[in-house]
């Protein structure tokens, strides 16, 4: 009989979820005030509410109850980019372009049509790299404090993929990586199809909890710890210099990997040296060129210790095989000539002019961000629900994403990440007073 009641339970819920009755946002009773009402063991009452958030219908969320969830945002918003149409104002992906950017391409691919090794490219290539296509890239290191010589730089298919490589050749299944709470939600997927045990580290203003580090490291073998020292995604942190050298200490202590994602370190100007610099016998350091010139420029870097080089070149080969040739050959062409620097040194100003404007439009928000990165993170007050607002926000044509893609913990924060990037910067503040407007519907 009782089971009989729990099952017309869970399918009377069910169905008052789905039909709108109860409501996205709605707090259900307490497991115990379910339990009395319905005359159930507290025992049965938890296992409804268990059920109901293993179909994505309720969010339980630690000192503030059990929530229906808006169940028409698309799952995967903030991590699968298709799920961003067309004609869809897009704050949840950064592509950040300047004018221009076209015709140096058209330019570029002239000069490499009249280049003498044309027909190279179209080989395969060293699974690194060609030496002095790596020259060149550890050469352009040289500018984020990094000195290792090219024989240590490998040549990737972007930072995701140099990311996949490191994951492919420095762990195994079922290796415990300690990661901030929030994180980039590129490393959960790459953590999650190589089953990688993830264990979040609280966040502090100066970056990873190193308290929280080293108690982790007592109790567990940690093998590696992914980290972004230099412009955090989202929240936009630098971790200062005398942390850096604590987490290098740390992870020497423990036998810990360090995998330092450097993708947005190009937008800090004066930042602290690099891990790799502080460790360059423990670290990989991993970045590319997405962010600095083009998201459609598939071209990243692994600088990574001299016994590591053989085993991460064979996972290239067993992805990629090699970087593409033509794509390599225009970057560095790109690297010598300065047209990076250029672009980087642009990129920069072009952030740090998104920045006010939208330090202006979210004005008296708790926004966090830094003044030259392409995100806001906007953290949601008490009884504010992101997933509402992310909702009102895609009706309205605006794509963001809420804090759910980067949380490594059960339970994701109310927030949101805004991408500053991919939208006109004339267009800008338009766009961000209209997500001002609904954070406010939602906030009285």
């Amino acid at each position: 009989m009782a089971t009989a009641r729990y099952k017309q339970l869970l399918d009377r819920l069910v169905a008052q979820i789905r039909s709108g009755a109860l409501a996205p946002g709605t707090r259900l009773p307490t497991h115990r005030e379910l339990a009395r009402r319905e005359g159930l063991a507290l025992v049965t009452a938890s296992r409804v509410y268990a059920e109901l958030a293993a179909m994505g219908l309720v969010s339980g969320e630690t000192g503030r109850g059990t929530f229906v969830r808006e169940t028409a945002l698309p799952a995967a918003l903030g991590v699968d980019q298709q799920v961003v149409a067309d004609d869809m104002v897009d704050l949840n992906f950064n592509y950040p372009a300047l004018p221009g950017q076209a015709d140096m391409l058209r330019n570029g691919l002239r000069q490499l049509a009249t280049a003498g090794d044309l027909d190279a490219l179209l080989r395969y290539q060293p699974h690194g790299g060609r030496p002095h296509e790596r020259a060149i890239v550890a050469q352009h290191l040289r500018v984020r404090g990094l000195e290792h010589p090219g024989e240590q730089v490998l040549i990737v298919n972007g930072a995701q993929h140099g990311l996949a490589v490191t994951v492919m050749a420095m762990l195994q299944p079922g290796d415990v990586v300690a990661v901030d709470a929030l994180s980039y939600p590129g490393f959960k997927v790459l953590a999650e199809a190589h089953r990688l045990e993830l264990a979040p580290l609280p966040a502090t203003p100066d970056g990873p909890d190193l308290d929280a580090f080293e108690q982790l490291c007592q109790s567990r073998a940690v093998r590696a710890i992914y980290v972004m020292p230099t412009l955090h995604n989202p929240l936009g942190s630098v971790m200062p210099a005398g942390q850096r050298q604590r987490l290098v200490e740390l992870a020497r202590r423990f036998g810990t990997v360090i995998i330092e994602d450097a993708a947005y370190a190009f937008l800090v100007n004066d930042a602290p040296a690099p891990l790799a610099a502080l460790a360059p016998d423990i670290t990989v350091y991993v970045s590319g060129f997405s962010k600095s010139v083009a998201t459609g420029l598939r071209v990243g870097m692994v600088a990574a210790p001299a016994p590591w080089i053989a085993k991460l070149e064979r996972a290239i080969r067993a992805t990629t095989w090699n970087a593409p040739g033509v794509m390599t050959a225009l970057l560095c062409n790109w690297l010598e000539d300065g047209t990076v620097a250029k672009l980087e040194d642009e990129k920069r100003r072009d952030a740090s002019a998104r920045q006010l404007i939208a330090a202006a439009a979210l004005a008296g928000l708790p926004c966090q961000a830094h003044p030259t990165s392409y995100f806001v993170w906007l953290a949601m007050e008490e009884a504010v629900r992101a997933d509402l607002i992310a909702k009102a926000l895609l009706d309205e044509g605006i794509s963001v994403a809420t804090a759910a893609p980067f949380a490594t913990t059960a339970q994701a924060p109310h927030a949101l990440r805004l991408a500053l990037g991919s939208v006109a910067q004339d267009d800008l503040a338009a766009v961000l007073r209209k997500v001002r407007k609904q954070i406010d519907r939602h906030r009285y």
